[in-house]
C-alpha cells in the first residue's frame, strides 16, 4: 500500500516521489498565467507549435527561469526555497541543444550525473552502469562524444539524466535526433521508469514511479504513449487532460490549423489528412 514519507527538508511526497506543479506562471512574451499540474508514476507529453513556450515552461518547471509571477511546486514547496543540490537531485533536465564543452567519454558524461549525490563509489558506478544499459550504451561507453553520432550522443545525454536518479525528468524534444527504432525504445524505456522508478526498498526491489515530462512534436507519439498532453499556443495552455480530449481532431484544428483525423486503434492511432 503506498505510504506517505516525509523527506528530510519537509516536502512529503506519495512513495518518495512529489507532484510538480506549476501555479500562474507568467515570463514575459513567452507564457501568459499557465497551470498545470504533473502526477508522478506517469508521463505528460507538452506539445504545441513552434513558439508555443514549450521550452520556456519546462526550462521554468526545472527552476531555470525566472517567471515574472506564479510559481512551481513540489507538493506546495516552491522549488526556489529548495537549495541547487536537492532541486538537481530531484529533477533531471535535458536541454534541446544537448552541447557539451568537452570531448568527454561517455562514461565520463554519465558520471557527471552523479554529482548531485553524496554517496559513495559503489552507488556511483551502480548508477552509472544501470543508465548506460537502459540507454543501450554499454559497448559505447569508452568512446569519446565527438565519435558518436547524433542519435547517440542524444542517448548519452539522457543517460547522464538517469544516473542522477532524479524524481522527475524533463525533457526537450529528447527523440529528435533518434532514428524510428531508438524512438520507440526510449519511449517505452521512460514509461517503465514512469511506472518502476528507481527507488529501491529494503530488499532491492523497485518501488515509485518517476515522472517523466516530455517536449514533443510528434503528436502520434503523444497520442499513443502519454498518460496526459499539455497544449500549448502562444504561451498559454489550451487543453490539457487525456491524449484522446486534449488532441481531439477540434483542438488540432484550432491550435495547428489543420483538418485531421485520427485514424486506427488506441495505442496505434495516426493523423489522416
Amino acid at each position: 500500500m503506498p505510504v506517505a514519507i516525509t523527506a528530510p527538508d519537509g516536502i512529503t511526497a506519495h512513495d518518495g516521489i512529489a507532484v510538480l506543479e506549476a501555479l500562474g506562471l507568467t515570463v514575459a512574451r513567452r507564457l501568459q498565467n499557465v497551470t498545470v499540474q504533473f502526477q508522478p508514476g506517469t508521463v505528460t507529453a507538452i506539445v504545441g507549435p513552434n513558439g508555443a513556450g514549450k521550452s520556456t515552461l519546462l526550462a521554468a518547471l526545472a527552476g531555470l527561469v525566472r517567471p515574472d509571477s506564479g510559481t512551481v511546486t513540489l507538493v506546495s514547496t516552491p522549488i526556489n526555497q529548495l537549495l541547487p543540490q536537492e532541486r538537481a537531485r530531484r529533477l533531471g533536465y535535458l536541454p534541446q541543444s544537448g552541447e557539451v564543452a568537452w570531448n568527454l567519454s561517455v562514461r565520463t558524461l554519465v558520471g557527471l550525473g552523479r554529482l548531485p549525490h553524496r554517496s559513495g563509489p559503489d552507488a556511483d558506478a551502480l548508477a552509472v552502469a544501470g543508465a548506460l544499459a537502459t540507454m543501450q550504451l554499454e559497448p559505447l561507453a569508452e568512446r569519446t562524444l565527438s565519435s558518436l553520432s547524433g542519435g547517440e550522443r542524444a542517448r548519452a545525454l539522457l543517460a547522464r539524466v538517469l544516473a542522477t536518479q532524479p524524481h522527475w525528468i524533463l525533457a526537450d524534444e529528447p527523440l529528435a535526433a533518434l532514428d524510428l527504432a531508438h524512438q520507440q525504445s526510449l519511449v517505452q524505456r521512460l514509461r517503465s521508469l514512469a511506472g518502476r522508478g528507481f527507488h529501491t526498498n529494503g530488499s532491492g526491489a523497485e518501488r515509485g514511479g518517476r515522472g517523466i515530462v516530455l517536449v514533443v512534436h510528434d503528436l502520434a507519439l503523444a497520442m499513443n504513449h502519454a498518460d496526459h498532453v499539455v497544449v500549448l499556443n502562444r504561451g498559454q495552455v489550451m487543453a490539457q487532460g487525456r491524449p484522446e480530449k486534449a488532441l481531439s481532431e477540434a483542438v488540432i484544428r484550432d491550435v495547428w490549423g489543420l483538418d485531421a483525423r485520427w485514424l486506427g486503434e488506441p495505442g496505434h492511432m495516426a493523423l489522416g489528412f
